[in-house]
């Protein structure tokens, strides 16, 4: 018989049972669907990130109190005399420290809400890819005077003001008792793929916080934004950088630094490395569907061998060779595991979509990213299992004896 023939028969032996045709595919539609699904879901997430990560630019150093990998003793704060320390380097452009923490923000109508407010400088709204929607920035004036004024995000005028509108602009919030003068509020940025709200912050004067608000922290910073030159090479800078902090906080060499400090793309590269393994995992999880598929496709090849014995008879008394019934059971289980693999790759992509059209509702925006690759590995595999698996019950017929099976009822 030739290929097509084989095919043809396949598909006839197949309908003939489409119910139990229909049962033994599902494990094999079930686990290329979440195959599919995980992976583009996983695949469109990272691009976001990356996308998201990219805007704020290649060339930007993040500084942070406490080592994230090692055990430290007596860790040191960074504070304001750091910052001016790496500022007096000359390798960036823009040196922005930010101290935070959370409080209950009321307004006179009754309505609050908690979320954390950061002390900042001028310049961070650049760093951070913020932009004034209504009113002004924070200035240099603001930060001598120490000034209390407030910038705020879009979500927080809604939930303190039931609107944007520029006659928010001029009100006044409480921030742990104390009145602020909301000067301008921040563009929509939506939230971010670690799915944190970008428009739930409040934005003070770094003067203001370290003095008047978070007097705990006096001088103290919570991290430090930097933005290298681009006459200097940032690897250059992160070292130069870290050298002066290690000197600065007395660390001897050999000992582990008490501060972390990372660029965007050793923080892309985390993020990626997190991202992957976490696909991977869910990945293999949805592959254990398959191999739970193969099995119940061998066990279903292995009962319809046993039912068409006299058939495989018959055949073999009219001259079928072991190779033609081998490759004929070989061909239905892959036209079996074929079958179910293609709807599973149509089932896997409409849950991709919905997948990311629910976290895009929900206001974590993630597009889901269908590879090519993934779609005909898929397809491939599908293939693979449905040969693994039924080569067992292919020889098992091959080795019939014409003149046993014929006398089977």
């Amino acid at each position: 018989m030739n290929i097509s023939t084989l095919i043809v028969e396949a598909l006839r032996n197949l309908l003939s049972n489409k119910i139990r045709s229909l049962l033994t595919m599902l494990g094999i539609f079930i686990g290329v669907g979440a195959v599919i699904a995980m992976m583009s879901i996983g695949q469109g997430a990272q691009n976001s990130i990356t996308e998201q990560m990219s805007t704020l630019g290649t060339r930007t150093l993040y500084l942070s109190p406490g080592n994230f990998t090692e055990n430290v003793r007596n860790p040191q704060n960074l504070t304001n005399s750091d910052v001016s320390a790496i500022e007096a380097l000359g390798v960036a452009d823009i040196v922005a420290p930010t101290i935070s923490q959370s409080y209950t923000i009321s307004q006179s109508n009754g309505n609050t809400v908690n979320a954390s407010v950061t002390g900042v400088i001028p310049d961070y709204l650049d760093l951070s890819n913020y932009e004034i929607e209504k009113g002004t920035n924070i200035t240099q004036d603001h930060m001598d005077a120490k000034s209390m004024v407030v910038l705020i995000g879009s979500e927080i005028s809604e939930s303190l003001f039931s609107d944007t509108n520029s006659s928010v602009v001029g009100e006044t919030i409480r921030i742990s008792g104390q009145p602020y003068t909301v000067i301008g509020i921040l563009k929509s940025k939506g939230s971010s793929n670690m799915g944190f709200s970008q428009d739930q912050v409040i934005f003070i004067p770094l003067t203001t916080a370290q003095n008047r608000l978070m007097t705990r922290q006096k001088n103290t910073v919570s991290r430090v934004s930097i933005n290298v030159k681009t006459t200097v090479q940032i690897d250059k800078a992160q070292e130069q950088i870290e050298t002066l902090i290690r000197d600065r906080h007395g660390i001897f060499e050999g000992n582990p630094s008490d501060f972390t400090i990372m660029n965007t793309q050793e923080l892309l590269d985390t993020l990626n490395s997190i991202l992957n393994t976490f696909v991977l995992f869910l990945g293999g999880v949805a592959g254990i569907s398959l191999l739970v598929g193969g099995i119940g496709i061998m066990n279903i090849m292995l009962v319809t061998v046993t039912e068409r014995t006299k058939e495989i008879g018959l055949r073999k008394a009219l001259g079928a060779k072991n190779r033609d019934i081998l490759a004929q059971f070989l061909v239905e289980s892959s036209v079996l595991s074929l079958v179910g693999g293609i709807l599973g790759i149509l089932f896997g992509l409409g849950l991709a979509s919905l997948i990311a059209y629910i976290a895009t509702v929900s206001g974590t925006e993630i597009q889901a990213s269908f590879n090519p690759l993934f779609i005909l590995g898929s397809t491939l595999f599908s293939i693979a299992i449905g040969l693994f698996f039924g080569i067992y019950p292919a020889n098992q017929a091959a080795r019939l004896q014409p003149v046993i099976a014929l006398r089977t009822e």
